[in-house]
């Protein structure tokens, strides 16, 4: 039974890494189609004021804590997650544990040849990995139907959107109908990781719940973004002060 918790109406799964990829195995063995997103506290706040994204957000298979901020925000809450599951750490960890099965993925979205990059990345580290195709993330809505045929032509297990917050999240859910896909997975910056464009921040940032401030300082032009961490703490506040939780 799916067990999450409610962070500012929006159902985070309860769930620690090894549980989070034990679960996309089981979406791929069963079939069908299955959406996964990883929101972190700027994406749970663009949920606050974008209706359309909550209720995308909401009706997804799972949600992740992409970020130390959903796990405090939980705890401050009454129901904390078990702990932080980030985007990029949950494709790695993936692509670890089901590389030897044969899984085939597909990478969309990024600047023009990242997904290459990332692909030669991704078959070097995890021998059996098929990545099946890759497209950038420019295009037009007339090219939608285009991209949607080479992804269903290659076979993926696993489509990674990378288009970034809320642009992947949309995308996922207007094409999914036609998407002949097991599991799609909104990965906003992963493809510029795995590519090495992009350096995660060190470990002791990543482990104390810092990496915001790693971020902000490799990348000024965040700043603005990053209001909504403060808004965020400040909801959630409110939240528990007006017994605004709730588990499900």
């Amino acid at each position: 039974m799916r067990k999450t918790v409610d962070v500012l109406g929006i159902p985070v799964d309860a769930v620690t890494m090894a549980e989070a990829v034990e679960k996309v195995g089981r979406f791929i063995e069963e079939g069908g189609k299955h959406v996964i997103f990883t929101p972190n506290a700027e994406i749970i706040m663009q949920a606050q004021r974008d209706p359309e994204l909550k209720d995308i957000l909401k009706n997804a298979d799972m949600l992740t804590a992409d970020g130390a901020g959903v796990v405090l925000a939980s705890g401050m809450l009454g129901n904390r997650l078990p702990e932080k599951v980030s985007g990029v750490d949950l494709v790695q960890e993936i692509f670890r544990t089901f590389a030897s099965k044969g899984l085939r993925c597909f990478l969309f979205g990024a600047r023009p040849g990242v997904a290459e990059e990332a692909a030669v990345n991704i078959i070097k580290d995890n021998p059996g990995i098929v990545v099946a195709g890759c497209r950038n993330g420019y295009f037009s809505d007339e090219e939608c139907d285009e991209i949607i045929a080479e992804i269903n032509k290659s076979a993926p297990d696993i489509l990674l959107v990378a288009l970034g917050a809320p642009k992947q999240e949309k995308w996922i859910s207007k094409h999914l109908d036609k998407l002949d896909v097991k599991v799609c997975i909104g990965v906003g910056g992963t493809l510029d990781v795995l590519s090495g464009k992009v350096r995660l921040a060190p470990e002791f940032f990543r482990k104390s719940g810092l990496e915001w401030f790693y971020r902000l300082c490799r990348e000024p032009r965040r700043a603005k973004r990053m209001l909504d961490l403060p808004r965020f703490m400040l909801r959630v506040i409110q939240a528990r002060l007006t017994g605004g939780r709730r588990l499900s």
